[in-house]
C-alpha cells in the first residue's frame, strides 16, 4: 500500500481519483490547491503525488517545483493528471520535474496501471 497525495481543486475530480486509487489498496490524501498541498506534504512523506494543473492559489507546475525542492520529495513520482495536452504545458511540466502527464477524462484503469509503473 501507498501513501498517495491526490491534489485538484475539482472536488469531484478529487473524489474519483480518491476511489481508484483506493479500490486498488492505496492510503489517499487530498488537497484542493498546490499550496494546501506542500503544507501536507511538508507534514510527512508521500510515495506519490497526482496533481491537476491548473488550480488557484498555487498551480500544478509549481507545486512540483516546490516539491522537487524539497530534499525528500526529489525522487518521489509526481504525475500530473490535467486537461493540459499542449507539448509546451508538458514541456513545462517535465521542466519541473513532473514523471508523467495523464490527460483528463481518464479511466481509473489507465490511472492505476501508470501509477503502478512508476512505484
Amino acid at each position: 500500500m501507498s501513501k498517495i497525495l491526490a491534489v485538484d481543486d475539482s472536488k469531484s475530480m478529487r473524489q474519483m481519483v480518491s476511489m481508484s486509487l483506493k479500490s486498488a489498496g492505496h492510503d489517499v490524501t487530498e488537497a484542493e490547491d498546490g499550496a494546501v498541498a506542500l503544507e501536507i506534504a511538508k507534514q510527512g512523506q508521500f510515495d506519490l503525488v497526482v496533481t491537476d494543473i491548473n488550480m488557484p492559489n498555487m498551480n500544478g507546475i509549481e507545486l512540483v517545483t516546490a516539491l522537487r525542492a524539497m530534499p525528500n520529495y526529489k525522487f518521489t513520482p509526481i504525475l500530473c493528471l490535467t486537461t493540459e495536452s499542449s507539448g509546451d504545458m508538458k514541456a513545462k511540466g517535465k521542466e519541473a520535474g513532473a514523471t508523467g502527464w495523464i490527460i483528463k477524462p481518464f479511466s481509473p484503469e489507465k490511472l492505476l496501471s501508470v501509477i503502478t509503473r512508476v512505484l
